[in-house]
């Protein structure tokens, strides 16, 4: 995707053996900012504090940061080290521990020597299949936006909610929910996009708004609790999100806050997509309510609000009444039975163990 008409992907390889570039996504949307990362515990710092977020994004970062460790020190207990400190940066994507296994593969029974050059390739090809991957997500999504515009009548527009951040940020670029957003408005068709703040890190109000207010997408920032009453009143067509973990019977993990979404779709008759690569399966697990790990993080996150003052400042300040205690579980398990369909690289699906496996017929059994 485009950032002032320069083309960007959110992770690259710098120069030199030992030097990987993200995008800092902690400074949008005031500040378009970058990160050099020149060894594997800077990967994982930049997963944990949030500098990358989004699935296929930390599990892009945790293969580049593999790279780093291998530039240092291509011994099987660095490999081991850094493997276990990258998984452990945060506990809820599965992408994280698919990507480490991945590079572990790739490497593991080489001579030393031709581990780092391996690491290389095998990232390299990583952040490849993801790009196309969240495409073919995208053309797989369109067709659902499609059949919703075929729905409207003349001159009436298709009313998209999606929550959270699952744009070309949180891949390597595409994006998995949003792809099939800019595909339909690349293709002409009349889309607006209801766009969840996503409290309490705000990756919709200064993420997906940055992403679709920078590709021309009509898009509007609600309060996380709209939701509801947008889909009572008959304004919202489709909802579709993200997933950081998918069980092996269609139930998602995502940001806090979508299982309500899913709630009130279900109630209002509105559809409800999740969009996810095969990455983001977790074929271990038989269900996802109660099994997905969840991630707390710091209630300093939900207390204070950073943004930027009148004068241009970016500025953190104190929302809450002093000495209350604040809990801050990061995601919520979305139970399949709430969405309508899972839509992967593969094609859309029921979110059911059939549905999935019938998509991905090499894991039955």
């Amino acid at each position: 995707m485009k950032i002032d008409g320069t083309h960007y992907r959110t992770i690259w390889r710098g120069e030199g053996e030992a030097s990987v570039v993200v995008i800092d996504q902690t400074q949008l949307p005031f500040r378009f900012a970058t990160r050099t990362l020149n060894r594997w515990q800077d990967a994982e710092e930049a997963i944990r504090t949030m500098v990358v977020r989004g699935a296929p994004c930390i599990g892009a970062t945790a293969a580049h940061g593999m790279c780093l460790a291998l530039a240092e020190d291509a011994s099987d207990e660095m490999l081991e080290t850094a493997a276990k400190g990258l998984k452990a940066a945060r506990p809820t994507a599965i992408n994280l521990m698919w990507a480490v296994d991945e590079m572990l593969a790739a490497v593991r029974n080489r001579p030393r020597g031709e581990r780092l050059e391996a690491a290389w390739a095998r990232a390299a090809e990583i952040c490849d299949a993801d790009v196309e991957i969240c495409r073919r997500i995208g053309a797989h999504g369109l067709k659902l936006i499609e059949q919703a515009a075929a729905r409207k009548k003349a001159g009436e527009r298709v009313n998209i909610l999606t929550h959270c951040n699952a744009g070309w940020l949180a891949c390597v670029d595409w994006g998995t929910a949003l792809a099939p957003i800019y595909m339909a408005h690349d293709k002409g068709l009349d889309v607006h996009v209801w766009v969840d703040e996503t409290r309490p890190r705000n990756q919709g109000a200064a993420l997906t708004a940055f992403e679709l207010g920078g590709h021309g997408v009509p898009h509007t920032i609600v309060a996380d609790n709209a939701g509801g009453h947008l889909m009572q009143a008959g304004l919202v067509d489709l909802c579709i999100v993200g997933t950081d973990r998918t069980a092996a019977n269609g139930d998602v993990a995502n940001k806090i806050g979508t299982y309500l979404k899913a709630l009130a779709a279900h109630d209002n008759d509105v559809p409800f997509y999740v969009a996810l690569p095969y990455t983001t399966i977790d074929w271990t697990l038989p269900k996802g309510v109660g099994a997905i790990p969840i991630e707390d993080r710091s209630g300093e996150e939900v207390t204070h609000l950073t943004g930027r003052t009148a004068d241009g400042r970016i500025e953190t300040v104190q929302v809450s009444a002093p000495g209350s205690a604040a809990g801050n579980p990061a995601f919520d398990v979305t139970p399949a039975r709430l969405v309508t369909a899972l839509v992967t690289e593969r094609g859309v699906c029921p979110a059911s163990a059939e549905g999935l496996l019938d998509l991905y017929p090499e894991r039955r059994g």
